[in-house]
């Protein structure tokens, strides 16, 4: 599992937006936020640029852990 802080995050509208991009990407990742941690964990064929960039997309500041 991939795991990134997103900074922004507050809400289940920014869960609901981030595994949204993230599974646009790849339909069959598995994701976990944690809104608390500021943290998204991601089971993915994608690599770790492909999730940022898909994060990012959605106006959230993200970096690998």
């Amino acid at each position: 599992m991939q795991v990134f802080n997103v900074q922004g995050m507050s809400c289940g509208h920014c869960v609901k937006a981030i595994t949204n991009a993230i599974q646009g990407k790849d339909p069959a990742a598995s994701v976990r936020v944690d809104l608390a941690a500021k943290e998204v964990g991601v089971e993915s064929t994608l690599d770790a640029d492909k999730i940022i960039e898909a994060i990012n997309e959605e106006g959230y500041t993200v970096k690998l852990v």
